[in-house]
């Protein structure tokens, strides 16, 4: 279901992601979403008692899923308004706060109220579940509202009301400035299913981002089933490109995974993880169908998520021309079967049959796979953290963390990190043989995924970003 607004004047030729020396500025630091970088010297051990490689701590709200990214000197995570750090907005709302990347100073944020719809749409106390995509100045993410909106980095420190969105409910110094939004759930008829969860991607001139499109609170109902479940957007003005809404009456439950891009055999592709449970390839430009996949064995069933057929919320990555995914559900739903895919990306059409290079069975997962030096790491939700041979699918090693994973795994400095439900930052030696180096107790359950930028190592747990860095 195709939109016809295709505004071609608008849409300028993808260009590679341009550099940003050591930031992350992305969930999965670029437009592959592969959770690896190539930093130096970044420590395995630290105290949270004695400060010892601790570079500085800032308090989120209670609950914490908007993954640091850290651009233009400058830190973003997703969190609530427990915190209240403006104590007039006293009621519960979603928020992005913004800090500063050398000592965490708190310099701004952006909060947004609860749709008065309430759980069904957007879950008490979840705040945004978005981590922001950036792009020179500007910060795009996806509101607890289903808003995709765009915010100057400075917010209103700099004194300026940029537009051409000047209705802020807020204009001191430490609130947020929007350039202009989206609103996806008023403008499109989106129904977000408990929440809108996706992470903007940003390839050239255009922001991706999936829905949240879902069922109404019968968990059988799709209220909107011919509105979008996946957006191409003009960065620079919020104007749709183009629309794709092929999950439609099969969506499962809810639509969170995040878009991932790639060039496959020379050719770009974005790639969507639908509500339905099958991978789409598009053209980036035009939103033409390229590919797609079915994940679940054709004989699966859903049976209200009780069953063996899963949708998608991990974040394909796209590698050595193939794309690697696994599926999964709401944690609500618990353990349950699952499976790991490595996807030939240089098909067209119906891909299922013909595309699979190789299949791992698995357990439900949420977390997103990283892959370095021939080797893939990616855990289930049930706390099992596999290690695979990237071209065969073989095996390698198995961990069992002893707690449920939300996050995904990091690679970085020989090193992988992975939190988990308990609290335990756990850090394993890189490579086809496992090896725990450390495991350090936050105190608080990690959601979230490690993420390295400018030397330093960000920890996000529910209600803490610590920055850590041993030089």
């Amino acid at each position: 279901m195709k939109s016809n607004c295709l505004a071609t004047a608008a849409l300028a030729c993808l260009a590679a992601w341009p550099a940003f020396a050591a930031d992350w500025p992305m969930w999965g630091g670029r437009p592959d979403r592969n959770m690896v970088s190539d930093e130096k010297g970044i420590p395995r051990t630290w105290d949270l008692k004695t400060k010892t490689n601790i570079k500085w701590v800032a308090e989120l709200g209670s609950q914490s899923y908007g993954n640091p990214v850290i651009a233009d000197g400058k830190v973003f995570v997703g969190t609530n308004n427990e915190l209240l750090r403006n104590p007039k907005l006293g009621n519960d709302r979603g928020v992005v706060m913004c800090f500063r990347e050398s000592d965490g100073k708190f310099l701004w944020q952006m909060t947004h109220e609860k749709l008065a719809s309430g759980r069904v749409n957007d879950w008490p106390e979840q705040g945004v579940c978005s981590s922001p995509a950036v792009v020179g100045k500007v910060a795009y993410y996806v509101s607890n509202r289903a808003e995709v909106i765009a915010v100057d980095t400075e917010g209103f420190l700099d004194g300026e009301n940029d537009g051409p969105f000047v209705e802020e409910e807020e204009t001191s110094q430490t609130d947020g400035d929007v350039l202009w939004k989206l609103d996806m759930y008023e403008e499109l008829a989106v129904f977000p299913h408990n929440m809108a969860a996706t992470s903007p991607l940003v390839a050239g001139d255009i922001l991706f981002v999936n829905t949240s499109n879902g069922v109404d609170e019968s968990h059988i109902n799709i209220p909107f089933p011919d509105a979008p479940s996946f957006l191409a957007i003009d960065r620079h003005t919020g104007e749709i490109l183009w629309e794709d809404g092929s999950p439609g009456e099969n969506i499962l439950h809810g639509q969170w995974a995040s878009p991932a891009y790639g060039e496959i055999l020379g050719k770009e592709q974005v790639i969507f993880a639908g509500g339905d449970g099958w991978l789409r390839s598009f053209e980036p430009k035009t939103g033409e169908l390229i590919w797609e996949f079915d994940c679940n064995p054709k004989e699966s069933e859903w049976k209200q998520g009780r069953g063996d057929r899963n949708n998608i919320i991990a974040t394909p990555v796209v590698y050595d021309d193939k794309v690697f995914v696994a599926v999964g559900q709401d944690p609500e739903h618990g353990e349950g079967i699952g499976h790991l895919w490595a996807i030939d990306g240089t098909g067209t059409g119906d891909i299922t049959k013909t595309g699979v290079v190789w299949h791992h069975d698995f357990r439900r997962t949420i977390s997103t796979a990283a892959i370095d030096d021939g080797i893939l790491y990616v855990p289930n939700f049930s706390g099992f953290f596999h290690a695979l041979d990237v071209e065969t699918g073989k095996l390698l090693w198995e961990h069992d963390m002893f707690a449920a994973v939300w996050g995904s795994p990091f690679v970085v400095d020989g090193k992988v990190m992975l939190g988990d439900e308990d609290g335990d930052l756990t850090v394993l030696k890189a490579g086809r043989v496992m090896e725990v180096l450390s495991e350090i107790n936050f105190g608080n359950t990690i959601y979230s995924t490690p993420v390295v930028a400018n030397d330093t190592l960000y920890i996000m747990t529910r209600s803490h970003l610590y920055a850590i860095s041993g030089k």
